[in-house]
C-alpha cells in the first residue's frame, strides 16, 4: 500500500490489569491503524484513570455501542463477561476483538458465531501471540520442510494456582480469573498452545481425553486473608489431558494442569527433524532444531562377525555413528517484544483493505471446540468428532523492519 489507511476508531470495554499492563500502551503507541476513542469499565474509577492517562473519553458500554464513529469494540473484560459484551456489541453492528477465550463454554461460543454471521460484522479473538516472531518463524520453517513431514506434536504446561495472596479474589483488581468459569488452565494457557498448533498444522479432525478438577473445594491459605481457613468453590476444569488427530495426519498430545508444580514442553517432530518450540504466551522465544548427521562414515564391521554374514556395513546404515545436530534457528519476523493487540491491528487493516483477518473468530471457535471435545470425551468415554472448520491464517511476510515499522507487514 502507498499510504496508511484511515485509522479505525475503537472503544475499549474493560480497564483491568491486562488493559493497563499491555493492551492500552500498545494500542496507543505501537499501532498507527488503531484510534482509541474511549474506555468503559464497571468500576468508573478505573475507566477514569485510564482515560486521564491516555487522553481519551470515559464512556459507558452503551455509549460505545451507540457511537456511530466507533467501528470496533475491544472486549478486555474477564471471561464470564465475554459473551455479554461481545454479543451486545455485535447486535449494535460493531466489530469485536475479544481477549481469550471467546466465551466460557462452547454453547456461548456457538451463539456468538451465529450472531457474527447474522449481523455481518467482523469478529476476531485472542490470543494473538501466534502472530509473534517465533511463532511465525516456526510456521515458516515447518512449511519450508526443515523437519520433513510433520508427525507429532506435544504441548505440556503445568503450574500451581493456589491463593497464597492476602488479597486473593477480594476485588476486581485482584480477581483471580483462572479459578473461575472459562478461566481455568485449559482455557487460559490452553488457548496459547492451541492457537499456535492450529496456525502451524491447521484444523483438528477429532479429539479424546480426560479432564476434571482435582480439588473443587479449596481454602484461603494466607494467614492475613480476611477469609483465612474458609472454603471457596472452583467452578472450572483445572486439568486436561488429551489426544488430537489433525486433518493433516499429525497426532498430538495436550497436557495442562494447575494442580502440580511447574513444567513446560512444546515439541513438534517430523520425518527429518524435531523442533523445540517456544512459550506460546510470549512473542519472543527460541526455536531449536534437532537433525541427525547422516554424513557417510567409514565402513564398520560391528564386532568380530562383522555385519550380516560377516560382511561390512556402512556405519550410517547401522546408525551407531549417527550424531544429533542441534542448532538455534534465527527469527525471520518482527513482533518479538510484547505485542498484544497485533491481532486487533491486523483486524483494522483487514477492515480497510477488504480481506480476512488473521485472528478470525473461526480459529478461536475451533480451539474452543477442541477443549469442549476433550470435556465431552471425559463424560462419554468416546472419541469426539470435530464439527467446526477454519482456514489456516495467512502468514505474515518475513521482514527486517524494526520497532513500530513492523506494522507495515500488516498492511496487505
Amino acid at each position: 500500500m502507498s499510504k496508511l489507511p484511515k485509522p479505525v476508531k475503537v472503544g475499549v470495554i474493560g480497564c483491568g490489569t491486562i488493559c493497563k499492563m499491555t493492551y492500552m500502551p500498545n494500542m496507543m503507541n505501537k499501532f498507527a491503524i488503531i484510534d482509541v476513542v474511549g474506555v468503559a469499565d464497571l468500576i468508573p474509577e478505573r475507566a477514569k484513570a485510564m482515560a486521564d492517562q491516555y487522553g481519551v473519553k470515559v464512556m459507558t458500554n452503551e455509549e460505545i455501542y451507540n457511537d456511530p464513529e466507533i467501528e470496533v469494540v475491544v472486549n478486555l473484560t474477564y471471561p464470564e463477561s465475554h459473551f455479554e459484551v461481545s454479543r451486545d456489541a455485535m447486535l449494535h453492528g460493531k466489530g469485536v476483538y475479544c481477549e481469550k477465550m471467546m466465551a466460557v463454554d462452547f454453547a456461548e461460543a456457538t451463539e456468538l458465531m451465529r450472531i457474527a454471521e447474522e449481523k455481518g460484522v467482523m469478529y476476531t479473538t485472542a490470543p494473538d501471540t501466534f502472530l509473534g516472531g517465533w511463532e511465525q518463524s516456526a510456521r515458516f520453517y515447518v512449511d519450508a520442510g526443515f523437519i520433513g513431514k510433520p508427525v507429532s506434536i506435544h504441548a505440556q504446561h503445568t503450574c500451581s494456582y493456589r491463593p497464597a495472596n492476602p488479597l486473593f479474589d477480594l476485588s476486581p483488581d485482584t480477581f483471580f480469573f483462572p479459578l473461575h468459569p472459562g478461566g481455568g488452565l485449559p482455557f487460559d494457557w490452553g488457548g496459547y498452545y492451541l492457537h499456535t498448533m492450529l496456525n502451524i498444522l491447521g484444523p483438528v479432525k477429532r479429539v479424546t481425553g480426560f479432564a476434571g478438577n482435582y480439588e473443587p473445594v479449596m481454602k484461603y491459605t494466607h494467614p492475613r486473608h480476611p477469609k483465612y481457613g474458609e472454603d471457596f468453590f472452583v467452578d472450572t476444569p483445572t486439568s486436561i489431558f488429551g489426544a488430537l488427530e489433525f486433518e493433516c495426519g499429525v497426532h498430538g498430545t495436550f497436557h495442562l494442569t494447575s494442580e502440580s508444580s511447574g513444567s513446560e514442553a512444546f515439541v513438534l517432530t517430523g520425518t527429518e527433524g524435531t523442533l523445540d518450540l517456544g512459550n506460546p504466551n510470549n512473542f519472543d522465544g527460541t526455536l531449536r532444531i534437532h537433525r541427525t548427521n547422516m554424513k557417510e562414515k567409514p565402513f564398520s564391521f560391528g564386532g568380530p562377525g562383522g555385519g550380516q554374514n560377516g560382511m561390512p556395513v556402512a556405519a550410517s546404515q547401522l546408525g551407531e555413528f549417527a550424531r544429533p545436530e542441534v542448532m538455534d534457528l534465527p527469527m525471520l519476523f518482527g513482533y518479538t517484544d510484547s505485542s498484544r493487540g497485533v491481532g486487533l491491528a491486523d483486524m483494522c487493516y483487514a477492515i480497510r483493505n477488504g480481506r480476512k483477518p488473521r485472528a478470525h473468530c473461526s480459529i478461536g471457535y475451533h480451539a474452543m471446540e477442541v477443549i469442549h471435545g476433550m470435556l465431552e470425551s471425559t463424560k462419554t468415554g468416546k472419541i469426539y468428532e470435530m464439527t467446526s472448520k477454519f482456514e489456516r491464517p495467512a502468514p505474515l511476510k518475513p521482514s527486517q523492519y524494526v520497532g513500530t515499522a513492523q506494522e507495515n507487514t500488516l498492511n496487505d
